[in-house]
């Protein structure tokens, strides 16, 4: 079942789609009850009764969780709905830095800003022990007053360390 304006998740009202990709489709809600308007990320259908895709996109919701930065998507919480496992997190306005980059180059200052704020999301993740894996700018949101937040872990590793391994091989 596909999710359609007015449809609920939770407590999480569906607004509309907002985006899509290889490992969920996003959608624009509403969380009635602390009044604010959350992004829920929904496992496609094609894949949802894979137990190995689920257990990615619930590990994916646990990596993210794990880090809480203020350049990088808040995880809220992990939902099951008719149209399956739903990740609730932060609803980041603006732009993605390939929409940016679609009006031409970004000048230097702005870059080494969205760089440095990305460099700081990143170190906050391996401080995590989590290796991003798929950095690209269609995973970086820019504010329109020029946050910059890293979005979708799917990819994700876990990195036990120099002398460690990095998480189970299957689930990269």
């Amino acid at each position: 079942m596909s999710l359609t304006a007015g449809s609920r998740v939770g407590q999480y009202e569906v607004a509309e789609a907002i985006g899509a990709g290889g490992m969920g489709v996003v959608f624009r809600a509403r969380d009635h009850a602390l009044g604010r308007d959350v992004a829920i990320k929904i496992l496609p259908q094609a894949v949802s009764d894979d137990p190995e895709r689920r257990q990615r996109f619930a590990r994916e919701a646990r990596l993210l969780a794990a880090v809480n930065h203020a350049h990088i998507a808040q995880v809220y919480g992990i939902e099951d709905s008719v149209a399956g496992s739903a990740i609730v997190m932060e609803l980041v306005p603006g732009s993605t830095l390939r929409d940016l980059l679609r009006f031409g180059p970004i000048g230097a200052r702005d870059a080494v800003a969205y760089a440095r704020q990305i460099a700081l999301a990143l170190d906050a993740a391996h401080e995590k022990g989590i290796i991003h894996r798929d950095l690209k700018p269609d995973n970086v949101k820019v504010t329109p007053e020029g946050v910059v937040k890293v979005l979708d872990c799917a990819l994700a590793k876990v990195w036990a360390g120099e002398e460690g391994t990095t998480d189970d091989q299957t689930m990269t």
